[in-house]
């Protein structure tokens, strides 16, 4: 459909046409003719726009534009003229037709495929609300029942490999989801340990990607769970997701964004309950009234102990380090030479980061 309407509108208008939704991604193009420059010869081979070339473009107000935009040529930038006509449905943009303008296309001859323009308008706006409906089966997709996720598979058309991710979500700022890429599904409310979460699952490749994007939109934290190959077993790359959103939300060496398979360590830990993380953390809960000698004593364990990269890396006289190391084996009642004690606090301390 939106195809046919792009082809028609290049032949009526005698103008190179392509079609992006609000997220740039290319979806459709009439054959190219005349000079095209490198930003169309970019988008029809890439797919997509660069955010380079995106901000570029937006500048000129296309979001909120209620009819067609001029964006002039740019021999700097190697941009030729084109004018960007918004896909407005019901006061809301979906879409840009971006049409090459030799000089030829006149308010005239723009407004004579106004309908065509309308035409592609609601269509992109029926898959947006297509797509929403489908979002809300992850719910069922990410169950723990598996008669659900069974139930949800066969509503949607969904192939691997594929990966959950899970974005906390912000009360003051609510993405439009609809933007997204085709192919990824969205949810919003979604609700995980008791709390509301965004929840998505995209195609493998564009996961890391598309996570740092709508963490970004929503200006919290995301998790990213590992790739399935069976979108049937997407509810486990959903739980590593939301596991993961908890490390990012609590440990800043791994925030804004985590991936499951970066977490080390606290993918063991990310798994306990909270009653199970303070016990492991009273461990060292005598370090946690002093951060500074808990960081010393974290980043000595990190290290496997090595002095002189602690000291360097704590801008102090290995005397110093010694000294805290020294009055933490006192407060802790644990031998800093000993194997069992040494991963006992070092559990301790990274226990405590996820309370």
């Amino acid at each position: 459909m939106l195809q046919e309407t792009v082809d028609e509108i290049a032949a009526v208008l005698g103008a190179s046409a392509t079609l992006e939704d609000r997220s740039f991604q290319l979806l459709a193009y009439a054959a190219q003719s005349g000079d095209i420059d490198v930003v169309r010869q970019e988008s029809i081979l890439r797919r997509r726009a660069t955010q380079e070339v995106r901000a570029y473009f937006e500048g000129y107000g296309i979001a909120g534009a209620r009819g067609p935009v001029r964006i002039p040529a740019d021999a700097e930038l190697g941009v030729l003229a084109r004018v960007c006509v918004p896909l407005r449905h019901h006061e809301v943009t979906y879409g840009y037709l971006w049409l090459l303008d030799d000089g030829t296309l006149s308010d005239d001859a723009l407004a004579s495929v106004s309908g065509l323009v309308a035409r592609a308008a609601a269509t992109l706006a029926q898959e947006a609300r297509r797509r929403q409906d489908l979002g809300r089966n992850l719910r069922e997709l990410f169950s723990s029942d598996a008669e659900e996720r069974s139930w949800a598979l066969s509503r949607l058309d969904v192939r691997g490999p594929v990966t959950a991710i899970a974005v906390r979500s912000s009360l003051d700022r609510v993405a439009a989801l609809w933007t997204l890429p085709r192919g990824v599904l969205a949810d919003s409310g979604l609700i995980a340990q008791g709390e509301s979460l965004v929840a998505l699952l995209a195609p493998a490749g564009q996961a890391w990607e598309l996570a740092c994007r709508i963490q970004a939109m929503y200006g919290t934290a995301a998790g990213v769970g590992n790739a399935r190959a069976d979108a049937a077993q997407a509810w486990g790359s959903w739980r590593e997701a939301v596991h993961a959103l908890r490390v990012a939300d609590r440990v800043p060496a791994l925030a804004p964004v985590a991936a499951w398979s970066d977490l080390g360590v606290y993918r063991m830990l990310a798994r306990l309950s909270s009653a199970d993380l303070r016990e492991l953390a009273g461990e060292t809960a005598a370090l946690a009234r002093e951060p500074e000698l808990a960081r010393t004593v974290e980043n000595y364990l990190d290290r496997a102990g090595h002095v002189q990269q602690v000291a360097a890396a704590l801008g102090v006289h290995r005397q110093t380090l010694y000294y805290r190391l020294g009055k933490a084996e006192r407060l802790t009642g644990r031998d800093l030479a000993d194997g069992e004690d040494r991963l006992v606090i070092h559990l301790g301390l990274k226990a405590a980061r996820l309370l």
